[in-house]
C-alpha cells in the first residue's frame, strides 16, 4: 500500500483520537476480551524496558509503569495520540515517537525486554516490515505480545440476533470506512487472515508461544446480554471471539 494510505490514516487518526482516550489499553486486550490479569502473558515487568507499538493515549504505558517497568517507550502514527500520551504519562519519563510502525524511526536495536501492541498492529500497511523492525528492537529472548480483531470478526454480521458471515475471508485486501467513528475521517484498514499474521511472525524470526482466540472476560460473568447488531457486543462476543492475542519470542 502507498504512502497515501499512511498520510490519510494519520490525518484521520489526529481527528478521531479523542474517541480512544483510555480505550483498548492494558490490562484490557480488546472489546469484551480476557484481560492481562486473567491471561498472564507478560512475565515479570519490574526493571524491564518496554516498547508500545501504537501507544495511543498512553494508558498501556501507564499500566507498565505501575507494574515496575524501568523504561517506557512508545510509537504512534498520530500526533494527537502522542500529545495525549504525554499528558497521561505526566510525571513519568517516557520516550514517545510519532512514526508509522512500518518505518525505522531510530528506535534502539536489540534493546527491549518486551514489545507489545494492543489493538494497533493491524493498521500497518506493511506487516512484514513492521514485524522485522519489532524483532530488531528486542533483545534475544525478549517477548512480543499483540492483540487485534479476530481476523474473521470483520466478516461477522448480525441481524435480529442471527449471526452470519459476509464476504470472502480468503480474499485479503482492505476495508474502507469513509466516516470513522462517525466523523469525516476516512480510513483504510488492511484485511488479513490469521495465517498471514502467524507466518509473518515466523518469517521475521519469532517463535510463537501462544495463540489465543479470546473468551469473554470473567469480569462480565453475570452481566446480562441483549441481542445487539452493533459491531462489538457482548451478545456476539459470547458466541465468537472478538480478539486474537499472540505471544511470540525472539529466539
Amino acid at each position: 500500500m502507498s504512502n497515501d494510505v499512511l498520510k490519510q490514516n494519520k490525518k484521520s487518526w489526529d481527528k478521531v483520537a479523542h474517541h480512544f482516550n483510555g480505550k483498548d489499553a492494558l490490562p484490557s486486550y480488546g472489546p469484551f476480551a480476557q484481560t492481562e490479569d486473567e491471561l498472564r502473558l507478560f512475565d515479570e515487568i519490574v526493571a524491564k524496558k518496554v516498547l508500545d507499538i501504537g501507544c495511543g493515549s498512553g494508558h498501556s504505558l501507564k499500566y507498565m509503569a505501575d507494574q515496575g517497568a524501568s523504561e517506557l517507550w512508545g510509537i504512534d502514527l498520530s500526533e494527537a495520540q502522542i500529545q495525549t500520551a504525554k499528558e497521561t504519562l505526566e510525571g513519568l519519563e517516557a520516550h514517545l515517537v510519532c512514526s508509522p510502525m512500518e518505518e525505522d524511526c531510530g528506535m534502539p536495536k536489540h534493546y527491549f525486554d518486551v514489545v507489545y501492541s494492543i489493538y494497533a498492529i493491524g493498521w500497518t500497511t506493511n506487516l512484514s516490515a513492521a514485524f522485522k523492525l519489532i524483532h530488531s528492537y528486542l533483545k534475544p529472548g525478549g517477548s512480543f505480545i499483540f492483540s487485534w480483531d479476530h481476523p474473521l470478526y470483520a466478516h461477522l454480521k448480525s441481524h435480529n440476533g442471527q449471526i452470519y458471515l459476509e464476504g470472502a475471508y480468503q480474499d485479503e485486501g482492505v476495508i474502507k470506512y469513509p466516516n470513522f467513528k462517525g466523523e469525516e475521517a476516512p480510513v483504510v484498514i488492511p484485511k488479513r487472515k490469521m495465517a498471514t499474521y502467524i507466518n509473518e511472525l515466523i518469517r521475521a524470526g519469532f517463535t510463537i508461544e501462544s495463540v489465543i482466540e479470546s473468551d469473554v472476560s470473567a469480569n462480565l460473568d453475570g452481566v446480562s446480554e441483549e441481542i445487539s447488531d452493533q459491531y462489538y457486543s457482548l451478545y456476539k462476543a459470547r458466541r465468537f471471539p472478538t480478539t486474537m492475542i499472540i505471544k511470540s519470542v525472539k529466539s
